[in-house]
């Protein structure tokens, strides 16, 4: 709690000053946490003063609050691309990053408990900088460290606000944001060992090093690639639903099964997707994937050194998978660098008519990703990216997306989905055909037989990185 009082006074964050007539002080209170590496071990007992800023108002304390971050798409591309390049990830976290954020807002809070000043113990601070719980800190944060990653010679990403670039003679920079963890990789190990020197110039920092476990996900950067795995996660998970000693089983839903709204049965928690009235027959299946869990504890995927330039994507559906509105699902997937780096399981927003048009469907969702991703890919790299290659299982939805003069076939269809016969006659994607057997995005649509699951989950690239041999019970 000291060390909190010498950071907020040490960056100036606030002056003692008495309340002005017309303004109300907002109160603070200590927030205490354990931090825990991947391995569930202490790093160091933290505490942190938090303004009660859920009394704040809109339009008289503060307006606008909204900062961006990485998605993780976004942070699964920046490694690859580092393990594809054979780049090092450094790890950088930013020491009370709230506290450098300058307020606009004329904000007053109380003195906080344990720590009043003797002899003005009527008097209140006057923000001058940010404090955690205020509800524009994120902003205050974010606008403060865009400004000093820019005079640094970084450029925002126009299609991820989140990440920045910087290009000269000596190679390439890429920083990653998300809140106050900074992921910096880069050409050069000397412009990355100069940039965290910067950064320690501007702020209190602290250098983890090379990045080893980030937003709940394990790394492990080698000289043939880099792996991703959520061991710690998966482990708490179990702990949490007190499923640590269940039977773990290699697939997480029984083949062909299907569940439905009005299943009868006995009642229990309403703690998942079918909110209105689980019964037991739901409850069984989340049991199922939590073994299916316990199963795959040490599984993750891998990008390699050296595994190419090129985004492919993968698209596929079920038709009519939901008995009750019946409504499709779609799957789609995108590898870079050898490994997944993008995917989605989604329930259509629209009922299909056939198989055919539910495959359209989740073919434009996956041209809407595939753009995206290789925007980014492009002003990162700076490469003259080639079209997007996406693997469609459905001969007659490729025709449809190929030939708009199928109008009696897709004239119903929502002006929205045709927006991947725009992407192809621009040629900005290239849509060919995949068997079946061959089709990855296949096991985010439905639950598959056995045989086929385990097929799928190694052409997906799952691999237990730990006990590959080890067996799993039924």
């Amino acid at each position: 709690m000291k060390q909190e009082i010498e950071s907020i006074e040490r960056n100036k964050t606030w002056h003692l000053t008495k309340l002005p007539a017309g303004h109300k002080a907002i109160g603070l209170k200590w927030v205490y946490k354990v931090k825990r590496d991947a391995n569930g071990d202490i790093n160091k007992y933290k505490a942190r003063l938090v303004a009660k800023g859920y009394v704040q108002k809109q339009g008289l304390d503060f307006d606008e609050v909204f900062a961006p971050v990485a998605r993780m798409e976004t942070v699964r591309l920046i490694l690859a691309l580092a393990a594809n390049e054979g780049w090092k990830v450094h790890h950088l976290d930013v020491k009370s990053a709230f506290l450098h954020g300058n307020l606009k807002e004329e904000v007053y809070v109380q003195q906080p408990q344990g720590f009043e000043k003797k002899g003005s113990e009527n008097m209140v601070y006057r923000l001058d900088k940010a404090l955690y719980g205020l509800r524009q800190a994120p902003r205050a944060w974010n606008h403060k460290l865009d400004q000093t990653l820019k005079e640094l010679g970084f450029d925002r990403c126009s299609y991820e606000q989140a990440v920045y670039k910087q290009t000269d003679q000596d190679g390439i920079s890429i920083v990653g944001v998300y809140v106050d963890d900074l992921i910096v990789t880069g050409s050069s190990s000397q412009k990355t060992r100069n940039f965290v020197k910067q950064m320690e110039s501007k702020f209190e920092m602290i250098n983890l090093g090379l990045l080893s476990y980030y937003l709940g996900i394990e790394v492990e950067q080698g000289t043939s690639g880099i792996v991703l795995k959520q061991s710690s996660y998966a482990r708490k998970l179990l702990d949490m639903t007190q499923m640590q000693d269940c039977n773990p089983c290699r697939y997480p839903m029984e083949p062909k099964m299907k569940l439905t709204r009005e299943e009868n049965g006995p009642g229990v928690d309403e703690t998942n997707r079918f909110m209105a009235s689980p019964k037991e027959i739901h409850r069984k299946a989340v049991k199922h994937i939590l073994r299916y869990v316990k199963g795959t504890v040490d599984h993750g995927i891998k990008s390699y050194k050296g595994g190419g330039k090129e985004l492919l994507g993968y698209s596929d559906s079920s038709f009519a998978t939901d008995q009750y509105d019946g409504k499709g699902t779609t799957g789609l997937v995108f590898f870079f660098g050898g490994g997944p780096i993008a995917w989605a399981s989604t329930k259509q927003q629209t009922v299909a008519l056939s198989s055919c048009e539910a495959e359209f469907m989740a073919a434009t969702a996956t041209a809407c990703q595939a753009i995206w991703l290789q925007n980014v890919l492009k002003e990162l790299t700076g490469w003259e990216t080639k079209k997007v290659k996406l693997k469609v299982d459905n001969k007659s939805a490729i025709e449809l997306m190929k030939n708009p003069v199928f109008h009696g076939r897709s004239k119903h269809i929502d002006t929205r989905y045709h927006f991947i016969r725009e992407c192809i006659e621009k040629e900005l994607i290239v849509v060919e055909h995949v068997c079946g057997e061959d089709q990855v995005a296949d096991i985010l649509t439905k639950a598959l037989p056995k045989l086929k699951f385990e097929e799928m989950k190694g052409k997906l690239g799952v691999k237990d990185f730990t006990n590959p041999g080890q067996k799993l019970g039924g």
